[in-house]
């Protein structure tokens, strides 16, 4: 069973593939269905891509391909855009099979940038408002978002001053995996997970750091490295 955002999102970007052949954009599809941000597209994107009912093209800008609709929605119900306040009604409506969408031709998605993340002493992760846009084939499926890290605790990782670091949303994490710990519920910092004699230590990938150890208590997992995207001045 979706919820009725997630059916008004997947009939909006059918009738837009069959529209124009290009699947919506992340604005277009916030402005659509009545969002406040495009981190909520996100998320009902990320849900339906999960349950089977589209995916991600890669290699391809903001490309989205629906692979089944919902039991209750059909051919008429996608064929052209409607406005979000008519979905009961849309929803109930049958008549014969949806096309098949011609393929879409973009290749990035956006998501949300929420500040600057400690490749060092961690600093604050700040929530921001602002987006970036990412190469599909960078990502996964789940909830994504990125941060820009900031020090060079994590150099030998390859992780430089100034990279934006593609994060899945996560709260688990393996020994070993390189993750956002948030400590003590006020800093951030960007590190290689380990457990050891009940304690949480947070390894840099640079010698001239030392390793950080806290009470498991302390430290909060956020998100797991997915991805890097470096500028080039």
């Amino acid at each position: 069973m979706l919820t009725a955002k997630q059916h008004e999102l997947i009939r909006f970007i059918q009738a837009r593939l069959e529209e124009t052949g290009i699947s919506p954009s992340f604005e277009e599809m916030k402005d659509a269905l009545d969002l406040k941000s495009k981190s909520g597209v996100h998320r009902l994107i990320s849900a339906l891509e999960e349950r089977g009912f589209i995916r991600r093209l890669p290699n391809r800008a903001r490309a989205l391909e629906v692979l089944r609709q919902p039991d209750d929605v059909t051919a008429s119900a996608v064929r052209a855009p409607a406005p979000v306040s008519a979905a009961n009604d849309i929803i109930s409506q049958a008549t014969t099979a949806p096309k098949s969408a011609p393929q879409p031709a973009n290749d990035v998605i956006e998501v949300p940038l929420h500040g600057r993340i400690a490749a060092g002493v961690p600093i604050e992760a700040l929530e921001g408002q602002s987006t970036l846009p990412v190469p599909a084939a960078l990502l996964g499926s789940g909830e994504h978002y990125a941060l820009e890290v900031s020090g060079d605790s994590m150099v030998d990782a390859g992780i430089l001053d100034g990279d934006f670091a593609l994060v899945k949303r996560t709260n688990t994490a393996r020994d070993g995996e390189i993750v956002v710990a948030l400590v003590r519920n006020e800093e951030a910092t960007l590190k290689y997970l380990r457990r050891e004699g009940g304690k949480v230590r947070l390894d840099p990938a640079n010698g001239a750091y030392e390793p950080q150890i806290y009470e498991p208590g302390e430290v909060e997992v956020q998100g797991k490295l997915a991805g890097l995207l470096r500028r080039y001045h």
